[in-house]
């Protein structure tokens, strides 16, 4: 019983965050109830218990804050209302999956790691992942709850709807592991619940920001447009009632009237008609009343001087389309955007479930055919502006992507179309559909102009905020103007719809992980059992001796230090960069000029400096021996106290040498092997004994782990670049000049291979500035459990070098496989 309380009082909670208003406070606690379950089947260890508890909560879930739409569901099949929810409820796990792939994820992590991080970290990854990978009828997600609040909203423009989810996700982890240890004291609660506070704090922090700004900086000469809500709805029925020509007839004839007085009395300077207000095809009329009425249409907004975009249907020889049509006065048809979602099982059936039988049981599905993607289409305005704008119909905004694309094509503005009637009168359908609406222009920074058959029709400015609207169930006239401009591109236009795709890709890490460390135990094992790690049994410790090291006097050192310094900071220079610079991106001379300055030439001064202090390093009679040339010092291996590893792995890992009752040597020692070299001299893997500082944990936990053949490099960067750029090469000179060889052909060797060769170094360059944000998150991580995990500094790191290696070897080239099957 007690896991049954648990998910209802979650339920309770959704429904209560699903309906807006103060509503959204919940978010940030609704799933603690239902974890706290999790986590009580994860101490029993109970798999199935762990799905069951997933599966009645993606049942209490929609019941709870979807209701509405299983009724709508039954009211459209004429199943019935009752019918709709209990088919909802049943096909629960399909419309939130969710919810089974967080419970499963958050349970497979909750076996392989200790804690309360690594979980929450893979299950709400899991979940954002899930939703951005398997089709979702309604492309609902948590992040839409905090709509309400102005400012916790404005961060969708960093990482859209799904960064909201996922930050929601984690605060409830907080939440759950701060309740999880009330038995232990305050002091135990307070971390977990203070990183959970800070999800609302950092996101209200931002949003200030945002909002604290004027809405539209530099803005032009705004666009005055006119939504016409009609309020007529049920056009199937209304045609069975009155015919088709009646209902064409009183459609036209309402929509005339309210387009005039927004003309003529409100002076707008265009109309935007809602989805299929003209319910037949335009252009290609069916019968001569449909010739008429396209005349008709024609000849108005001929009259009324303004550019009119209104909802109908579109027909080729392929079929019917649900479009938006662009009619500029005098000169016509300006073009179609054809809806690029339409809704499943209504508007079309897929082809693998099309054909008789279906359509017998499904007879109010439509044959419609799906649009190619985002068009940015003019809008020409009486005073000769032409404004770039993006049509949407529909469920064409719920989908972040269509968004970014008509960004980055350069729209200014959205305008978007939908019937809602179909929702039904509680308006909780009609509300969530604004609100994702909403998040399109927040993600983009386009304003919008968004119209509804019978509510609610709204123009939103960049921050998604309302300035204009008519209500639910009724007919209005909302006129606004809105500024506009081309905006800075945001980071999701930048990166597009990134969150989903990042968590995907940390799951897949994640698992590449485990496999590595159950790969990494097992050739550990094998070396502890007589590889040649440590002295070799009866002898003297020289298993890897000779080899060359680096005798460093401290100015050398420092020197040194700040080159390798100067050549890492300027990679992490160019990563931003690339970030922030189309231009740059496609231009890869500039690149290598910019790699030549930022990175070669410090690294180069750094090179310089360790060579003219290389020597050869041997144990002979019981003496370390560096040599070089003709220069030759020695210590007695019985002087050395201890080996200290540099609190700085800075130029590279080292190590200081402490005599007995002389100190520490004036030289320090910058090895290829730290590790090894510590346990050939005896000394274990360093010798200072204990925990130590936080730098002294993280070299520690450096040093463990030596040196990886798959860090050499050659291996990365100049063979795993070469093996990148072979297949992307032979794609482009396909689609470039026809063939494999076609560049050859037609320009001879030379231009061949020099083109080949900027393919080699453009890949080379994004392995190098790849590997190095990956190398920032390792020292960064690494560092990080040295101050909060000492004693597991050592697993972390290798974790996270694990997962680093997976992300370049096996993470890149299934990127590349990806974009090439795509294309």
């Amino acid at each position: 019983m007690k896991y049954i309380a648990c998910i209802l009082a979650s339920a309770l909670m959704a429904a209560a965050y699903s309906r807006g208003g103060a509503g959204w406070v919940f978010g940030f606690v609704l799933l603690v109830p239902w974890l706290m379950a999790l986590d009580a089947l994860q101490r029993r260890q109970s798999l199935a218990g762990t799905l069951l508890c997933a599966w009645a909560m993606a049942v209490a879930f929609s019941g709870a804050a979807f209701a509405w739409f299983g009724g709508a569901l039954g009211r459209y099949t004429q199943l019935g209302e009752a019918a709709g929810v209990a088919l909802l409820l049943l096909a629960a796990p399909l419309f939130q999956p969710q919810f089974l792939a967080y419970a499963v994820a958050r349970y497979a992590a909750g076996r392989a790691a200790s804690g309360a991080a690594m979980p929450a970290l893979a299950a709400a990854s899991a979940w954002v992942a899930c939703e951005a990978f398997v089709p979702r009828i309604l492309g609902d997600t948590l992040g839409y709850g905090l709509y309400p609040s102005p400012w916790l909203r404005q961060a969708a423009d960093l990482g859209g709807a799904a960064g909201l989810t996922l930050l929601l996700l984690l605060a409830n982890e907080g939440v759950t592991a701060g309740f999880a240890r009330y038995r232990l004291g305050w002091r135990a609660m307070l971390r977990p619940l203070a990183l959970a506070a800070l999800v609302p704090l950092g996101l209200a922090a931002y949003g200030w920001q945002i909002m604290s700004g004027p809405a539209e900086p530099g803005a032009g000469k705004p666009l005055r447009m006119a939504l016409i809500q009609a309020n007529i709805v049920d056009y199937e029925a209304q045609r069975r009632e009155k015919g088709a020509y009646a209902l064409v007839r009183d459609v036209l004839d309402r929509h005339f009237a309210m387009s005039h007085d927004a003309v003529t009395r409100q002076r707008a300077e265009a109309l935007l008609w809602t989805e299929t207000a003209y319910p037949t095809t335009f252009g290609n009329p069916k019968s001569e009343a449909g010739a008429e009425f396209d005349a008709e249409i024609r000849a108005f907004a001929d009259a009324a001087g303004v550019p009119l975009v209104f909802g109908t249907y579109a027909r080729d020889s392929a079929g019917e389309y649900n479009a938006a049509a662009f009619l500029q006065p005098g000169a016509g048809l300006a073009g179609f955007y054809r809806k690029t979602h339409l809704f499943p099982l209504t508007e079309y059936l897929p082809a693998w479930l099309d054909g008789p039988l279906a359509r017998r049981m499904l007879p109010w599905a439509g044959n419609w055919l799906p649009g190619n993607g985002a068009r940015v289409m003019p809008l020409r305005l009486a005073d000769g502006r032409e404004i770039p704008v993006l049509p949407l119909i529909c469920r064409d905004d719920v989908d972040t992507g269509l968004a970014i694309a008509g960004a980055r094509l350069g729209a200014q503005v959205m305008l978007t179309m939908s019937n809602d009637s179909w929702f039904g009168a509680s308006g909780q359908g009609a509300y969530l559909h604004q609100a994702a609406a909403a998040f399109r222009s927040i993600e983009t920074r386009l304003p919008q102009f968004r119209v509804t058959s019978n509510g609610f029709s709204a123009a939103y400015d960049a921050r998604g905020t309302v300035l204009a609207g008519a209500g639910l169930g009724s007919a209005g006239l909302v006129i606004a103007d809105l500024p506009l401009r081309q905006p800075v591109p945001t980071l999701m236009v930048r990166w597009g719809d990134w969150v989903g795709q990042v968590a995907a890709a940390f799951l897949l890490l994640l698992g590449a992980r485990t496999l590595a460390g159950v790969w990494q135990r097992r050739r550990a094992s094998g070396a502890r059992a007589g590889n040649g790690v440590g002295p070799q049994p009866g002898g003297t410790p020289t298993a890897y001796f000779p080899l060359r090291v680096f005798v460093l006097p401290p100015a050398v050192r420092i020197a040194a230090g700040v080159a390798r310094v100067s050549a890492r900071a300027g990679l992490l220079a160019m990563c931003l960069a690339m970030l922030m610079s189309d231009s740059l991106r496609s231009n890869t001379l500039a690149q290598l000029r910019l790699i030549a300055v930022l990175f070669v030439l410090p690294e180069a001064i750094a090179w310089c400096l360790l060579m003219a202090f290389s020597a050869q390093a041997s144990l002979a009679n019981g003496r370390l021996v560096l040599a070089r040339g003709t220069q030759r010092l020695e210590l007695e291996l019985a002087q050395v106290a201890r080996l200290a590893p540099w609190r700085l792995p800075l130029p590279g890992a080292g190590v200081d040498l402490h005599l007995s009752g002389q100190g520490r040597w004036p030289y320090g020692l910058l090895v290829p092997d730290a590790r090894r070299f510590c346990i050939a001299l005896g000394h274990g893997a360093g010798s200072d004994g204990g925990a130590g500082s936080l730098f002294e944990v993280y070299t520690q936990a450096r040093l463990a782990l030596g040196r990886w053949r798959l860090d050499h490099p050659v291996a990365k960067f100049v063979l795993l670049p070469l093996l990148l750029a072979l297949p992307a090469f032979h794609l482009h000179q396909r689609i470039a000049y026809g063939s494999a060889l076609g560049e050859y052909y037609s320009f001879g060797l030379q231009a061949y291979l020099l083109a080949f060769s900027l393919w080699w170094a453009a890949w080379a360059i994004g392995v190098l500035l790849g590997a190095t944000l990956l190398r920032t998150v390792i020292e960064g991580g690494s560092l990080l459990a040295a101050a909060l995990r000492p004693g597991q500094a050592s697993q972390v790191r290798g974790g996270l070098q694990s997962a680093a290696h997976a992300a370049l070897y096996v993470g890149l080239p299934a990127w590349l496989l990806w974009r090439m099957l795509g294309a």
